[in-house]
Formats: structure tokens, C-alpha cells, sequence
């Protein structure tokens, strides 16, 4: 169910009376922040808040990073709550993420977003326990000094999705759009990523998720298209005046997995 998932929406877990509102957004699962989302203070609390009763979608936990104080309580939280997998930020080593998944119990989404973990992150994709990469673009740029920037991010991503592919697992989620006003913004954002070969993007507001949506599933001309591909019979054949063969097909029958 893991590499299903295409607009997972963050919601503070310290705001218990949000979840609900957030599972009726839209969003395909609800990512409850421990981490960036939640004061120093409230931490602790936010901890014994955290609930996966609220909704039939999947329920995810971002933890705190293991260099931080909250790390191993977040583990043991995790550990008792019945959710679907739990988000490790800073993601920066294969052992790291397969000792979460061991203490949790829980598929890892391991989120990179520093230089150390993009340069790791091949190794990460095939640790055991990890299920998916995410992207924290904020946080990388953030590591690197670098502008937030398609251009300057391009190898990144596209490092993410090559990393993903040799080790077998879904494509990645990309990072989130901070622009709220306007859901026009994070649907062309999630264009970009869909042409990258990415499969899902991080969400932090529920005007974001239909935007997102939108972008990830395939128009009707797109669906069109590859029914009528796949209906052209074997070997090399034109269609819509494109010669279409073997690889033309596979594109076909993803478009129409995605559908199904």
C-alpha cells in the first residue's frame, strides 16, 4: 500500500483535533509530525497524542531525527501504535534506517533531505525495512546553501528516482510546496515531479491535495492513448503517426496501472 500513496498530508501531532479534518481532505494518508511540526516543549505530549483510530487511510509517524533527545521515545511510540509506517527525517545511512524499521516494527520512509543522505541514498533504498525515499527539498537546500530551485535541484531529485529504481522499491515522494495561497503552484510543481519519474509529493496544507492528485493521475487523453497502444497489436506499428514498440507499451500499460 506503501507505493501507492501520492498526497500524504502532514498534520501536527499535537493537534489531535486536526487528524479527523485531514483524513476528509482528500489526502491518501496522514503523516503525524513529531518533528518539525511540534515545539521543543510540547514533544512529549505530542507523543501520548498521537492516534491511528481516527481513519481507514493509512496513518504515518514522523519521528525525530536519532541525533535528538525525543528519538528513542518516538521509537517506543511507534512501536505501540498500530499506523502504517513510520517517516525517519534526515535519513542519512542504510543501517540507521533498517535499525527503525527494527525497533518500530514499521515500513521506513526515509527522508533525504541533507548531502550526506543524497550521497548515501542508493545504499538507503536497498536497506532492509526501507519501503520508500522522500525528498526534503527545504532541508537540503538548507544543508547545501543552495537556492530552492528546479534547475538547481534537478540532480537530486533525479538521484532519488534512479536510487529508487536500482533498489526495486516505489518511486520517490517529492518535497513539499510552501506557497499556500494558490493550488495552481503545487499542481505545477507535481507536474515537474511526475515528469521526473516521481510518484507522489509531500503535502502540508489540504488546498494542496487535489492540486497534487491531479497531477499524478493519468488525463483521459493520456488513458485513451494507451488503450488504444496496447490495441495495436505486436512488434513495431504506428499509432497517431508515432512508430510504437516494446517500450511504447510498457509507458502503455503503467498509465493503465495507474487507472487500475
Amino acid at each position: 500500500m506503501l507505493a501507492h500513496i501520492r498526497a500524504p498530508l502532514f498534520v501536527p501531532a499535537d493537534r489531535p483535533e486536526r487528524f479527523a479534518k485531514a483524513a476528509a481532505s482528500g489526502a491518501d494518508a496522514i503523516i503525524l509530525d513529531l518533528e518539525d511540526a511540534v515545539a521543543a516543549d510540547a514533544k512529549p505530549e505530542a507523543r501520548e497524542m498521537l492516534a491511528a483510530d481516527f481513519t481507514d487511510l493509512p496513518v504515518w509517524v514522523r519521528i525525530n531525527p536519532p541525533a535528538t533527545p525525543w528519538h528513542k521515545a518516538d521509537l517506543a511510540a511507534v512501536a505501540a501504535l498500530p499506523c502504517a509506517a513510520v517517516m525517519l527525517p534526515k535519513a542519512e545511512d542504510a543501517a540507521t534506517c533498517t535499525a527503525v524499521a527494527a525497533a518500530t516494527g514499521k515500513p521506513v520512509v526515509a527522508l533525504v533531505e541533507t548531502a550526506i543522505g543524497l550521497a548515501n541514498c542508493r545504499a538507503i533504498a536497498t536497506a532492509e525495512g526501507v519501503a520508500r525515499l522522500a525528498f526534503g527539498s527545504i532541508d537540503f537546500c538548507a544543508d547545501l546553501g543552495c537556492a530552492h530551485d528546479r534547475d538547481v535541484l534537478l540532480p537530486a531529485r533525479w538521484e532519488l528516482v534512479l536510487a529508487s529504481r536500482l533498489a526495486g522499491i516505489a518511486a520517490p515522494l517529492d518535497g513539499v510546496t510552501v506557497e499556500l495561497s494558490d493550488p495552481a503552484i503545487s499542481h505545477d510543481d507535481a507536474l515537474h515531479a511526475v515528469a521526473l519519474g516521481m510518484s507522489g509529493k509531500l503535502c502540508i496544507h489540504p488546498k494542496q491535495i487535489a492540486a497534487v492528485l491531479r497531477a499524478f493521475a493519468p488525463t483521459p487523453a493520456q488513458i485513451d492513448w494507451a488503450r488504444r497502444v496496447l490495441a495495436s497489436g505486436d512488434g513495431a506499428v504506428s499509432v497517431d503517426g508515432a512508430m510504437v514498440d516494446e517500450p511504447v507499451r510498457i509507458r502503455a500499460r503503467a498509465i493503465l496501472a495507474q487507472v487500475e
